[in-house]
């Protein structure tokens, strides 16, 4: 259960990373809420994951997901710009995510 509670706290990441973006500066209601709600969640399913899943691995896997996700909605929704050497930077993170979870235990 500890990765699943760690995928979803990833995602959530990138919903408050993108509705933060949404608020302009929290001057707007809905994407403000939006914001601090999965804030929250976000945090307490990583404390949920970490109960079972050492420190470094949970908050490495987290802000991993959250980066990479972000990246990829700005790309895709907000049609940031990809060049080549941004897009190896993000498939470096993908690769060090995935050595992580290969060498953690659970």
């Amino acid at each position: 259960m500890a990765w699943i509670y760690l995928t979803i706290a990833g995602v959530l990441e990138v919903v408050w990373a993108f509705s933060m973006k949404q608020s302009e500066g929290f001057s707007k209601l809905g994407p403000s809420l939006v914001t601090l709600v999965a804030m929250i969640a976000s945090f307490a399913l990583l404390s949920l994951s970490m109960k079972s899943l050492p420190l470094g691995t949970a908050y490495t896997i987290w802000t991993g997901i959250g980066a990479v996700g972000a990246f990829l909605v700005g790309i895709f929704v907000l049609g940031e710009q990809a060049n080549a050497m941004r897009i190896v930077a993000a498939l470096l993170i993908v690769g060090g995510l995935v050595l992580m979870k290969m060498s953690s235990p659970a």
